[in-house]
């Protein structure tokens, strides 16, 4: 079985307050946007039950197999339960820390996938509790839609959000940023927004003023590069621009298809349609 895990952008990010458990609580809009990495799980009899053969390619993700996201969504599937023999390959297209959600789409649709190809006859509400094991934000790539997003990133309420014909640009600088150190450094906000009221007067202007990520003023301090092409993107003539998540990817929202501003070797840009 062949998917494509897709990337995410966030229309704000309101950290509300830290949790007692250590997390966060946030509200924001997840959005898909089809940057995608290739995942292919296949049954492999021959490697024995609840076995795994593992490869990836494409970006290099640090650290061992077994601590990979989409080998961890494996072994929680084979927890209380006899999964054929597993081969899976990951093709990594979406950057690492650049707040774009790669790893934990990767994972939802692990999960999926062998869900599907295993019949395992897990409802939506079980691979969304499975999900939410592996990552704040895995549940919402199990759905297909752009949704309101509270509570850790669990919370999800599909909302519909048209931006047709629209354009997003994405820049990421090559930059890795800690999701840990960007909380650790963001000052909660204790005020929740009306985000349903926001989205309710369309795409805007408006939105930069009332949807900011609260993440930026410490990444955007600490990584300068981050800050430099947001800039791009408002001479470039975005009506809305914002860093994803807790970055280093920085996007732009048009109206119109832009022209693409000459950057140094290592920004990675990608176009696309909405």
């Amino acid at each position: 079985m062949l998917t494509f895990p897709n990337a995410k952008i966030n229309l704000g990010l309101n950290v509300l307050a830290r949790r007692p458990d250590g997390y966060h609580a946030i509200e924001s809009v997840f959005v898909p946007v089809q940057l995608n990495d290739v995942l292919e799980v296949i049954i492999a009899p021959e490697l024995g039950t609840n076995e795994l053969a593992y490869t990836r390619s494409g970006i290099h993700i640090p650290g061992e197999l077994d601590s990979d996201l989409c080998s961890k969504a494996v072994r929680l599937l084979q927890q209380g339960r006899e999964l054929p023999g597993l081969r899976m390959h990951l093709h990594k297209a979406i950057p690492l820390g650049a707040g774009l959600g790669g790893g934990s789409s990767d994972a939802a649709h692990a999960l999926r996938a062998i869900n599907t190809l295993c019949r395992l006859g897990l409802g939506a509400d079980e691979l969304a509790h499975h999900a939410l094991k592996l990552g704040s934000d895995c549940p919402f790539f199990l759905h297909g839609d752009a949704c309101i997003v509270r509570g850790r990133g669990e919370v999800l309420a599909p909302v519909e959000l048209d931006l047709g014909g629209h354009w997003i640009v994405l820049m990421n600088p090559g930059i890795h940023v800690s999701t840990a150190e960007a909380y650790r450094h963001t000052i909660p906000t204790g005020t929740s927004w009306d985000i349903e009221g926001m989205l309710r007067n369309g795409p805007g202007p408006s939105w930069s003023k009332e949807l900011p990520n609260t993440m930026e003023p410490w990444v955007l301090t600490t990584y300068p590069m981050v800050g430099m092409l947001k800039e791009h993107l408002i001479r470039m003539g975005a009506y809305y621009t914002a860093m994803s998540g807790s970055g280093s990817t920085v996007f732009g929202l048009f109206k119109e298809e832009p022209a693409l501003p000459g950057l140094p070797p290592e920004v990675a840009v990608w176009k696309l349609r909405c």
